[in-house]
Parts: C-alpha cells; structure tokens; sequence
C-alpha cells in the first residue's frame, strides 16, 4: 500500500468550512479505484490541525488521486484557510497486508 499521512494546519475562522470541504473530498476519494482508507483526523488538543490518512494499492493510484475533479476543487477551495502549507508524509503500509 502506498500511504501519505497530510498534515494540514487550518486558520481558526475557516476550519468548519475546511471539515465540510474535506468531507465532500473524502466522499468521492473513497470511491476511487485503489483507494484503500481515506480518513480525516482531527487533533483532539488542537481543532486548527488535521491529518489526512490516504492510503492506495499503488503509487499510481495515489498520483491519479490528484488529478481527480474533487480533489482540484479541494485543493482550491481550502488553500486560503491554511494556516501554514500542508505537509504529505509518504509511507509504505505493510499492515493489515493485502491479500489481492
């Protein structure tokens, strides 16, 4: 699996506007091909940070990820809300394995 763990700050005015962005992303990342989790975490200490937990079959998935209608929109619509660039951290999922 490839998985990129996001880490995303979000200006204290924006961040229910970015939780619903990121929802709408979310919906429609989960039903792409490869997509394996698509998860949005919120610190419980600090509301203003995110982690965006995507994880795909392949890194070609994850790359195609970002070509997608909803995740442009995304992209577009949240970069003003952002306290600080976001970060992705790739790594490489051993576990759970997949089987197929």
């Amino acid at each position: 699996m490839h998985v990129t763990l996001v880490h995303v700050y979000v200006k204290p005015k924006n961040v229910n506007d970015f939780v619903e962005a990121t929802r709408l992303n979310h919906q429609a990342s989960i039903k792409e091909p490869g997509n394996c989790r698509f998860d949005i975490l919120q610190s419980a200490d600090d509301p203003e940070f995110f982690i965006l937990y995507e994880a795909y079959n392949s890194a070609e998935d994850a790359a195609a990820h970002k070509q997608t209608t909803h995740y442009l929109t995304w992209r577009d619509t949240v970069a003003d809300w952002m306290a600080k660039p976001r970060q992705g951290q790739p790594f490489n999922g051993l576990y759970p394995a997949r089987t197929s």
